[in-house]
């Protein structure tokens, strides 16, 4: 949905502006009854969330594509992002990277690679700031990750941080330079990314990936964020008429089977010597 908007009548500013005087309209009486947590966060867990779910994130990969195409911000924030939680997880979390999700990590990578190499990355072009700025956006969504876990702040209440917060800094930057371009946009245009960005992507989807984290931990729950470029190959299909290339399909594939890996899914060998030590 971002990219129709980019291609048809936004800017990635105002598409980020959109989702969060949204998503930050929704949550503020949320952060007004709950507070700031800063008794279980703190500062450097607080601004963590901020970042790493508010408008920095956001930006850091809308940058990124005013250097490298969409196919390359799809592949190396979420395809990367899991590598970054887990490192930073058994580091600060003391989680065990165990065999099993280092060799997740090391699929979900590879994957992510395939897509950008046949997507038509080079080693020393401006594709590589984009490229820099894909993996910032994914550090600072594994921050974000680790911070909520260690200070076991539900979903809503970290999306309500990220959002109100980005609200209130981005919303008068944004004002201040764009004015008011974005009401030159069509209405349904307008509606369309409210509702995807503001309400499904800012609220909704940060709540159930917070679930998620408490539920199956850090490594395990960000390794589900893998599974977006293969959603938006598929999705892109029917709604931006592109069709992936046989690479693209080879790559999804490798990513899927690292995600499942990471998230903890029983191997052939254990499977077999499980039975086995039965029998």
């Amino acid at each position: 949905m971002a990219r129709l908007g980019i291609t048809t009548s936004m800017t990635p500013w105002d598409i980020t502006a959109i989702r969060f005087v949204v998503s930050g309209s929704l949550l503020l009486p949320y952060v007004l009854r709950k507070g700031l947590a800063l008794e279980r966060l703190g500062w450097i867990g607080l601004t963590s969330v901020v970042a790493g779910c508010g408008a920095p994130m956001v930006l850091l990969a809308n940058a990124g594509l005013l250097f490298a195409p969409a196919a390359h911000a799809g592949a190396l924030f979420p395809g990367f992002a899991p590598l970054m939680v887990a490192i930073l997880a058994a580091l600060i979390l003391k989680e065990a990277f165990t065999p099993q999700k280092r060799f997740g990590c090391i699929l979900i990578v590879s994957g992510a690679l395939a897509i950008v190499w046949g997507a038509g990355a080079s080693i020393g072009s401006p594709q590589n700031i984009g490229h820099l700025l894909f993996l910032s956006a994914g550090l600072a969504w594994a921050c974000y990750t680790v911070a909520m876990r260690r200070a076991r702040l539900d979903g809503l209440h970290a999306a309500a941080l990220g959002a109100v917060a980005s609200m209130a800094i981005y919303l008068p930057i944004y004002a201040y330079f764009a004015g008011s371009s974005v009401f030159r946009v069509p209405l349904a245009d307008i509606a369309l990314q409210a509702i995807v960005q503001g309400f499904l992507t800012g609220v909704v989807a940060l709540l159930l990936y917070g679930r998620m984290i408490s539920i199956l931990g850090a490594t395990s729950g960000a390794a589900f964020l893998a599974l977006t470029p293969a959603m938006t190959a598929l999705m892109g299909i029917p709604i931006l008429g592109e069709l992936p290339s046989p690479t693209d399909w080879m790559a999804i594939g490798i990513i899927s089977i690292g995600v499942y890996v990471v998230s903890g899914g029983p191997l052939p060998v254990r499977v077999y010597r499980r039975h086995a030590g039965r029998d």
